[in-house]
Parts: structure tokens; sequence; C-alpha cells
């Protein structure tokens, strides 16, 4: 039940009652007509911009066509005041049964509750983390991977059918660089003295366990072969234990992957590289051509040379785009490129990438590709995450001994749960940088916003365990509860919490939209202050207490409405990957 779409009906009904009425024009373009909150909640429940977005087409005054809506909108049974603001902004308020309504749906559909049909079955890929698999995962990367999560659970509660996929990099220099760190400690695991880890190598414990691996499996026959024939033994080898290892950092966060992609494949057997560099050639998108050296680049390092190069420009991009190194490699752009083709001939229709802070200037050239290549049928939409600072009680903390570098995702993980990590790294916009405190997010305080959602969660459901003594039989999910009589739901803290789980469907709906889960976070921490406002209104009011020994009718509307919150708390929360706990420990 999503109030705002059931309010718009009700609007376009009216406007287009005046228009059969010759009161307003035929053929207006309503797309953009609005229900939302009012800014202020003194203004009524929900307000309109109708009037003043079909005013100029109309050419009508805004005043004029509120005045006259708003006659039609008063007739309406569940309409209990239409009040015309400023140039003409409608205001409604709705008679409190509407709202009792509301309750009762979330009590007949449960955690689907808000789920909608806005993606129609879509298919969409969400491609995020994609880290180099020459190490353990970084706090950076735990950011990428929670929201590419939620990112993922949102799109597929609104109706889309979603691949959550990895892109393996694992064709190019760096992996040569991890074989070879392999390698050295695969000498270390025979008993030989490596000393100091060389620079330009992977520091750091976590390529013990491969070299004692790369013993057990080749003993010192390693050390007999050449570079040429032992690096492509250990790469393998070694990305296959950091791509395990990667798998399991991710499960420690309940994130799993429909698909992990490798950049090998895209050149092993088939071309797919080349492939697509000729279809787009053949679209006349590929030419031979200069670049201009890019301003601030090192003239000892700047090649001035013809090469092959994608009008990139073609699509929004501000320069051409090199497909070939002067080796005659591919570079990885063309790499990138082919395996978003892949994507392409797959079937989806929408791509959504999960970059890093440092990748921002790869976003217009990618976009540039993907328009290219589907012609411009198939939208990318690319998500920066910034960086993660990690804190414990205000003070930085150091390096981790077994990546050598840096914090990993697991040491955060483990200190802290799962819990506390998701919801935090998403209890800001994706795109500003974070502050994450590790002793301030397991803090059992409103401070401390997982807490407060998952508090609120579990302190609504110990009421069930409270009632027990009282009403034996309102027990949740009850005939009692489901067929409670809502009516008595009065006092205007009810209604405002009635309000904002209504709220839900709309907000969800819109997040999905916007590829923002940021926006459920705050919802659900805005959710659970309105449930322990109401809390301790009842603490200072006995008759707002939620058991009522007395009356038992009004104790199970009550019941009807905490259990509709804890209803709304656990869905809100599973999109997120959060557990509602029913007990705070």
């Amino acid at each position: 039940m999503n109030v705002y779409a059931t309010v718009r009906e009700w609007v376009l009904d009216g406007l287009a009652r005046m228009q059969a009425a010759g009161d307003l024009a035929q053929g207006l373009d309503m797309r953009n007509v609005e229900v939302s909150p009012p800014r202020e909640a003194s203004h009524g429940d929900l307000a309109s911009n109708a009037a003043m977005v079909l005013a100029k087409a109309a050419g009508k005054k805004p005043r004029d066509i509120a005045d006259r809506l708003a006659k039609e909108l008063a007739a309406h049974p569940q309409v209990a005041r239409v009040e015309v603001a400023g140039p003409g902004f409608l205001n409604l308020t709705l008679h409190p049964a509407f709202w009792h309504a509301v309750v009762a749906a979330i009590l007949r559909d449960g955690t689907e509750f808000g789920r909608c049909n806005l993606g129609q079955g879509a298919k969409t890929n969400v491609e995020y983390v994609s880290a180099n698999p020459t190490g353990p995962m970084h706090v950076g990367h735990c950011r990428g991977a929670v929201f590419g999560d939620a990112l993922a659970n949102l799109l597929a509660f609104a109706g889309y059918d979603v691949t959550r996929e990895y892109y393996i990099n694992d064709a190019g220099a760096q992996v040569d660089v991890l074989a070879r760190s392999a390698f050295l400690r695969y000498r270390e695991a025979l008993g030989e003295a490596i000393g100091e880890i060389p620079a330009g190598l992977y520091p750091g414990d976590y390529l013990k366990p491969v070299g004692a691996a790369l013993v057990a499996e080749h003993g010192h026959a390693l050390l007999n072969m050449p570079e040429e024939r032992w690096l492509p033994l250990v790469r393998q080898a070694a990305i296959d234990a950091m791509l395990v290892q990667i798998e399991q950092d991710l499960a420690a966060l309940d994130i799993r992957h429909d698909v992990f992609f490798s950049e090998q494949s895209l050149t092993r057997g088939k071309d797919a590289v080349r492939e697509t560099i000729e279809e787009l050639s053949r679209r006349g998108l590929i030419f031979q051509g200069r670049l201009e050296k890019p301003k601030g680049h090192d003239d000892e390092e700047w090649e001035d040379r013809e090469q092959t190069l994608f009008r990139s420009t073609l699509f929004g991009d501000d320069v051409d785009r090199a497909l070939m190194k002067s080796d005659g490699s591919y570079t990885y752009f063309a790499a990138d490129m082919a395996y978003h083709n892949e994507k392409l001939k797959r079937g989806f229709s929408h791509l959504i990438n999960v970059f890093g802070a440092d990748h921002v200037g790869y976003i217009t050239r990618m976009k540039a590709a993907v328009a290219a290549l589907s012609e411009n049928k198939v939208d990318l939409d690319i998500k920066v995450c910034q960086l993660v600072k990690l804190f414990r009680a205000g003070e930085p903390v150091r390096m981790s001994k077994r990546a050598g570098t840096f914090v990993t995702l697991r040491d955060v993980v483990d200190e802290v749960g799962s819990d506390p990590v998701r919801f935090m790294m998403l209890y800001r916009k994706n795109d500003a940088p974070l502050d994450f405190d590790l002793a301030k997010v397991v803090e059992q305080t409103k401070d401390n916003p997982v807490f407060y959602v998952q508090y609120a969660h579990a302190r609504a459901h110990s009421v069930f365990r409270m009632v027990k003594d009282v009403f034996p039989n309102l027990v949740e999910g009850s005939d009692g509860i489901l067929n409670a009589d809502l009516s008595r739901l009065a006092d205007q803290g009810e209604l405002d919490l009635i309000r904002k789980l209504a709220a839900f469907p709309p907000l969800l709906e819109a997040a999905a939209r916007a590829h923002e889960p940021h926006r459920l976070a705050f919802y659900l921490y805005d959710l659970a202050a309105s449930f322990h406002a109401q809390w301790t209104r009842g603490n200072e009011l006995p008759q707002l207490r939620f058991i009522q020994a007395g009356d038992e009718t009004l104790t199970a509307a009550r019941l009807g409405l905490i259990a509709a919150t804890r209803v709304v708390l656990a869905a809100g929360l599973k999109v997120l990957g959060v557990h509602a706990p029913d007990e705070m420990r």
C-alpha cells in the first residue's frame, strides 16, 4: 500500500473530472503531478503540486486550478480537509480510518509490505567490489561491498531481476607481482631466509599459506624451473587462493555474488576484446589517430604516436580513448569495453557499477563505451564510494600486520560484527567520506544508529512477552491482533507513528529509482525514533501505555501497531542486510 500513489490517483481522478466538466484543458501531461509529505507537519498529512505544474500548459493561474481541485478532493470520503496554500499548493488531511487501514495492510502483507514492481522484472547487473585478487580486502573495499549488496537487495525488492557480479582483474601486471610475491613466500616455506620483502612486491603475512601450499604441491620442483614456467603456475595458485579468501571475507558480511567474471576469460579461446573493437569499427567508431598530451603529463614518458582510438567523444567523453598499447597489447579500457559488451550480450537492460574513489576519472569513458555498444539502449549508472577513515575511540587505527599496509575488512568485522559494519557503511551517502569508529559503533546509546534501530525491534518484541501475563490470547499473529479494532488508535503519537510506517513503500521506491540505499538507513532511524518516543510517552502517561490491563480491545489495537512497526523495521533491515534481533544482549 503506497499511500502517496493512492492519493495521487485521487488527485488525477479529480483532474479528470475537471477536464470532463470543461474546467481544465484536455491532453495535459500529468507525469509531474506529485503527492508527498508537506514541508511542515502542521500543514496536513500530504501535499500535491498539481496546480503548480499544470498551470502554464493549462493557461490558468495555479490558484484557480487549486481552488477547483480542492472542491473535488474535499468530496472524497477519506479526505477530512483540503487547504490551498500560497500560490496553489494543495494540503490534504485524511481521516484517521485511512491511516488505520495502513496498519491493517502491514499486518496482512507482513515483510512483503513495501515490495513493488517498479523494475517489472528488468534484467539488472550490479557489479561491485571487483577488488584486484592480490591480497585481503581492506576497509575501503568494505564500503563498496556493503553498498553494492544493499543496492542489489533494494532493487530486487523493487521488482528488478538482479544479478550480483564480481569482475576479477586477473590479467594485468599486478597479478604477476602477486605471483612473484607468492614465489618469495614459497622459497621461505622451503626454509630459505628471504629477509625484508623487496620494494614492489606485496608485503604482509597473507601469502605465507600460499607459499606453504605451493611446497605441498610442488616440493622443490619450482626452484628448478625458469620464470616463464613457474610464473603461470604460481600466478594461478595465488589468484585462486586470494579469491577463496575474498569470498570468505565477503561471506563474513553475508555478501555472496552470483557471478565471478574473469578478465582472463576475455582472451582465453576467443578474443572478445578484438571482437568488440571489430564490432565498433564496422560502425565507424574506431580510427587511427593521435592524442594530445594530457595536461601535467611528464614529457619524458609521453609517446606521441598514431594509435587505435575509440570515438568516445561522440558519446559525451572529453577525449577519444586509446585501445592498444605501443607493444600491441590491449589497454585496460579496451578489456573493460569487451567485458561490458559481454554483459550486454547476456541481455541486461540496466547496468550498475560500484567504483572506488580512485576511479572517478573512469566514469565518462565507461558511460561512453556502454552507450556506443548498446546504441544508447542500455543505461549504465556508476556509483562512487568515497574513502573510509578508521578510528578507535577517536584515534586513527594502525595498519594490519596480516596485510602489511592496510586494515583488512575481516579485522573490522571480527572486532565489531557484521551488523554495525553494514548499517554504518550505509548511514552516510556513498559519495561522501565516512569516519568509522570501532568503539562508537558498538555503544548501546541513541547516538549509535545501528543499536538504536535494532533496539527498537527488540523493544517491540518485548511487549509481546510482557502481555502474556495480562492477555495470554494476544499472541503476535493471532486473530485478536490481526482483527483488532484499529479505530481505537486515536492518540496523536500513534497516528504520527502510523504515518511514518506508511512512508515505507514510497521511500523504498524512491531509493530504488535513485540507487540510494542510504535513504532506507536514515528512514529506519527516524522510524525507530518515533517508536521510542511513543514508548517514552507511555512511561510518562499511563493511559498511553501499550498494555492496558483494563481494556483488551485497546491493548489489541496497540499491539497491532507494535507488530506493524516490527514488520517494517525487520523488512527494512533485511534489505540493508542487517539482522532484526528479538532481544539485545
